[in-house]
């Protein structure tokens, strides 16, 4: 084991934190460890110089990662494959006879009203598997006891699992994706697909820019009360806010908010946190994401609000996107189906898990989905 003196290093610091001496550069290069791939050759004890060091503790980087995206997960079933969603358009109304009554007139009742009924069908499925393979024997001479074994095993598994979460939510994004790619491919008003820099520059006069426009309390204000009002514009029926053009409407219950956390940390911190009663500026319930389709290598925030996508309507790249709310029927992902299946083989003396995951995701475009996005030209 390597040893370092570090008195002089503990006495300096003493006058930093006793605010007896400014705060200096500090070399920390010998104090903390870093740690090593592999045993180098210090490995030798102190006193006899001949005595390989012994490991004393072995510690397992084993946390369980729980993802975060929007909750969209569904049911699963067990037999079948296709998802089938009914509905019915409203029947118009007719004349009542009722108060046109005549003498000797004859009113005819025996007539058929068919109902006007839609089936959709929703049949893909996505699948992927993870294997991983585990010996026992081979990997015996490495640890110390079964507990540090179990240990080691349960750390592979832990980052499968991590690996499994991190695909599904990856995908689940996927999903929310595609459906903001449609909604503004198709979205010729600004009614579902809601440029909020746009409207508020033509409202207010101002020249605001998409840079400016996320740490502007008076943009924010604004924005916060537009997404505020579509809460209640979605829960009476309508057919503006879906690209099918179904009479929906959206209950709060049903209702899914999901917004960028930078603009969620902006209202936080330009908005509510100077005002009293921050009830009445603060957003609906919501659920955050840091990014839509990725991070960039910067959390720039021209990254982590774009989406450049290729749907089926054709390819959108859009950036400036601050949130979406949408139907809980609008989007999800259905009928998961997560398993472990294992082989093992004699020969060599190890098995293979193969961790594998299918689920179908899907957009059903007759669900209420509105997409709020900055952008200083329409249609940028």
């Amino acid at each position: 084991m390597k040893v370092t003196q570090i008195y002089e290093l503990m006495n300096a610091s003493m006058g930093e934190v006793l605010g007896e001496s400014a705060v200096v550069n500090e070399d920390l290069t010998n104090v903390v460890d870093l740690g090593k791939q592999v045993v180098d050759t210090n490995n030798l004890d102190n006193y006899v110089k001949s005595l390989v060091n012994h490991i004393g503790k072995v510690l397992f980087t084993n946390r369980l990662y729980k993802g975060g995206v929007p909750s969209v997960l569904m049911d699963k079933w067990e037999f079948g494959s296709i998802l089938e969603k009914i509905s019915a358009d409203m029947p118009d109304a007719t004349e009542s006879d009722t108060w046109k009554l005549e003498n000797g007139k004859e009113y005819s009742q025996d007539v058929f009203y068919q109902p006007t009924v839609e089936a959709k069908f929703f049949n893909s499925k996505v699948t992927f598997e993870v294997p991983l393979s585990f010996t026992e024997k081979q990997v015996k001479e490495s640890f110390s006891s079964t507990t540090q074994l179990n240990g080691f095993i349960s750390m592979l598994q832990t980052s499968v699992e991590n690996s499994l979460t991190v695909k599904l939510d990856n995908l689940i994004m996927k999903t929310i994706n595609n459906m903001i790619a449609e909604t503004i491919q198709a979205d010729t008003t600004g009614v579902k697909a809601v440029n909020l820099l746009e409207t508020y520059n033509t409202k207010t006069g101002a020249t605001l820019t998409v840079e400016k426009a996320i740490t502007d309390a008076d943009f924010i204000r604004y924005a916060s009360y537009i997404i505020s009002v579509y809460k209640d514009r979605l829960g009476k029926i309508s057919t503006l806010f879906n690209v099918g053009g179904k009479a929906r409407f959206t209950p709060s219950s049903e209702l899914h908010l999901v917004l960028l956390s930078d603009f969620a940390k902006a209202s936080d911190t330009f908005l509510e946190s100077d005002t009293i009663h921050n009830e009445k500026v603060s957003l609906p319930k919501f659920e955050t994401v840091p990014y839509w389709q990725g991070s960039g290598t910067d959390f720039d925030l021209t990254s982590i609000s774009k989406i450049d996508v290729k749907t089926k309507s054709g390819t959108v790249s859009q950036d400036g996107i601050l949130g979406v709310m949408f139907d809980r029927q609008a989007l999800g992902v259905s009928n998961l189906d997560k398993r472990v299946t294992s082989s093992y083989n004699a020969k060599a003396e190890f098995y293979t898990n193969y961790y594998k995951m299918d689920a179908g995701y899907y957009n059903d475009l007759n669900e209420n989905f509105v997409v709020f996005y900055v952008a200083e030209d329409k249609g940028e």
